[in-house]
This record gives C-alpha cells, sequence and structure tokens, in this order.
C-alpha cells in the first residue's frame, strides 16, 4: 500500500479529540476527504491499523484524503473514560462533530465539503448533526453508514438478551457502579461508554429521536432538512445490532431525496452474509464490497 499516517490532536475541553489521517503518498488536498466516525462501544480502530487493513487504509490507497475520529474518550483521545466524566453523545452531535468538520476543511481549503462515513450508531449521531445543522448540509458532500439504524423494532430471542437484557439494565448497573461501562474489559465491545451516552442511547432505541440535553427534536428537523447524497449499507447475518430492516425504517425517518440501499448477502452476489462487524473487518471485504465504496466517490467526480 502506498498511504502514510498521522494523528492529529485537536484541543476539545480539557484534552484533546484524536483524529486520523490516511493519505496516498501523492494526496490530492483540493478533493473532498472523508471523515469516519465509529459506533458505540468502539472507536476509530474499526476502519484502520497500523499495518494499512481496514476501509480507510484502503479507500487512502484509492487515491482518498481519509480522517478517522475517535470521540472524546475513547482511542487516542484524551482524557480517557474515568469515573465524573459527564459528556454523551449529545456533545458529539453539537459539539465534536462540527469541530472536526470546521478543523478539516481548514486543512482542505479549496475542497469546501467533507463525505461523512459511519459505522452503526455512529450514523446515527452524523445524521442526527446534519439534520440540526444547516452549514453541515451545505457541507458534508455524502453519508455512507454501515449497519446503521435508530431504532430496535427486530423481535427475536438474540435482541431481548442483547439489548433488553444486556444493555438496557445489565449495562446501566455496571456503568452505575463503575462510574461508566468498562465495555473492552468486559469483552462487550472495542471500547468504553459513558454512562450519559448509554442512557441516551437507551433512550433512542426506545423511543422519540429527541435530545435530553436540550429538547431538540431531531426527527421533526430530519423533515425539513436538505441531505446529502447518502447509502445505507445492512448486513444480512446482522440480526440486532444493524438488523436490515431496522436500517430500512431508519431510511424513511430521515426522509432522505438521494439514498441508495444495498444489503450484503450471498442472495444479493455477495460472497457472505455478513455480520455487524463483519462487514468492515471481514478480510473479503476487500474483494467484495470496498470497491463499489470507492466506486461511489469517484462517481462524485471532483
Amino acid at each position: 500500500m502506498n498511504i502514510k499516517q498521522k494523528s492529529f490532536y485537536v484541543p476539545y475541553k480539557h484534552g484533546h479529540l484524536h483524529l486520523r489521517q490516511i493519505v496516498p503518498v501523492q494526496a490530492d488536498m483540493n478533493k473532498p476527504p472523508i471523515l469516519m466516525l465509529h459506533g458505540a462501544m468502539s472507536n476509530g480502530r474499526v476502519f484502520y491499523s497500523e499495518s494499512g487493513k481496514g476501509l480507510a487504509c484502503y479507500l487512502a490507497d484509492a487515491n482518498n484524503v481519509v480522517y478517522v475520529l475517535d470521540t472524546q474518550g475513547r482511542g487516542l483521545s484524551e482524557p480517557k473514560l474515568a469515573r465524573g466524566f459527564t459528556s454523551g453523545q449529545g456533545e458529539v452531535i453539537r459539539e465534536q462533530l462540527p469541530l472536526i468538520q470546521q478543523y478539516i476543511l481548514s486543512m482542505h481549503p479549496k475542497a469546501n465539503k467533507v463525505h461523512w462515513c459511519a459505522h452503526s450508531w455512529g450514523g446515527v449521531l452524523m445524521a442526527s448533526a446534519i439534520a440540526r445543522f444547516e452549514h453541515l448540509q451545505q457541507s458534508v458532500a455524502s453519508l455512507v453508514t454501515f449497519g446503521t439504524k435508530r431504532r430496535i423494532e427486530v423481535k427475536s430471542l438474540q435482541k431481548w438478551f442483547k439489548v433488553n437484557l444486556v444493555w438496557n439494565n445489565l449495562a446501566p448497573l455496571i456503568a452505575w457502579k463503575s462510574g461508566y461501562l468498562p465495555a473492552d474489559k468486559l469483552k462487550m465491545g472495542m471500547d468504553n461508554e459513558s454512562r450519559a451516552s448509554l442512557r441516551q442511547t437507551i433512550e433512542w432505541v426506545r423511543g422519540q429521536w429527541v435530545d435530553s440535553d436540550d429538547g431538540f427534536d431531531y426527527g421533526s428537523a430530519a423533515k425539513q432538512a436538505s441531505w446529502p447524497r447518502s447509502w445505507f449499507i445492512a448486513a444480512k447475518g446482522d440480526k440486532v445490532l444493524g438488523n436490515p430492516a431496522d436500517v430500512e425504517r431508519m431510511i424513511k425517518e430521515c426522509h432522505m431525496q438521494q439514498v441508495d440501499f444495498t444489503l450484503l448477502s450471498k442472495k444479493q452476489g455477495f460472497k457472505h452474509d455478513y455480520d455487524h462487524g463483519g462487514m468492515l473487518t471481514h478480510k473479503d471485504a476487500v474483494e467484495d464490497h470496498f470497491p463499489r465504496v470507492k466506486n461511489w466517490y469517484r462517481s462524485f467526480g471532483h
């Protein structure tokens, strides 16, 4: 691979947000770059590795400039999650995404726009920020999501166990005791989750799309928003966390004008019925659907 990686540390509150830049050796800084956002109990490493694996590295090798964000407290962002950490998903939507968007645009003054790409709950946070802020509707070139849903309405034993029992009931108890959810130690995910984020995701998965911090109604804003061209990717083997039916429900809820939907399944001609993480991390993804993502960005013709 002919790529370079570098970390930027963007000052935020009493610490910094880690932003990984992955670029081709001969980078075109004038075309819109790509910003990637991880989901809950995760961090930016779902998109890249030091050795060049992952969607971010793949797209950089295809001549795109890619940035991967670790939200506050995750990955290499500091301070790390600890008892007394009060921030939740609201700060990602209202503060961190707009801050990083401005930071990236300042490094690409001729680009004017940034493509947004997310995994799982990261897509909900990105969609919320776009719906809320008109300046993001103007400066986000496109939105691509993998396994993104806002509500989980699918019913199954697996859903009852993972969501109703573990996420909605056991996880808040553990977080109350520890001061945060130590998901990495518990082998629940790649990274930890704050008590506020945990509470807010539970509220949104269950009910209305409203900010618990200030009462902002994202559902109403989404109906009026001028959405960028969007693409929601779901996986057949993703039974709970990004069930294809729930992904399609989110598309309807957003009222997007230009949106594509792709189901990664054998029946649709893909190599596997991928699962929630596998759609980004499976070794066959590089030959299977990553080329389609590469072509998506090429279709903008910048």
